[in-house]
């Protein structure tokens, strides 16, 4: 038995992002990648923050593009060469945790403000 994991093809890569309701991600260079849109510095940093908090307490390490209110997360398992079961764990924890927002009428009322903004944008420009 192998201790490499599974590497997905492109076409699997696509059927389980489907499957995993990871639609903000993609396919692009041989990497997941999902593209940030936030209100300005602050909250740039408070979302490359967080992901760095996931990949460390995981102990899997994202590529990331930072500018002032724009941010690229790149997965994918090196030691593999490609993408595997870890990049997809961790894409959805990263998705849980960086997009969750209050549900209405629950205990935490939420911010007015919408921080990090969702955006079906997968042009390369940053």
């Amino acid at each position: 038995m192998s201790d490499k994991p599974k590497v997905y093809t492109d076409e699997e890569v696509a059927e389980m992002l489907t499957r995993s309701s990871l639609n903000e991600w993609f396919l692009e260079e041989g990497w997941l990648r999902r593209k940030v849109s936030t209100d300005g510095w602050q909250t740039t940093l408070q979302v490359v923050n967080t992901v760095g908090f996931l990949c460390e307490a995981a102990w899997h390490h994202a590529d990331l593009s930072v500018s002032w209110a724009k941010i690229t997360i790149k997965l994918k398992t090196h030691s593999a060469g490609g993408i595997t079961d870890k990049d997809f764990a961790l894409a959805r924890k990263i998705e849980d945790v960086v997009f969750w927002r209050p549900e209405a009428g629950g205990a935490l009322e939420g911010t007015p403000n919408k921080f990090v903004k969702v955006e079906k944008s997968r042009s390369s420009d940053s």
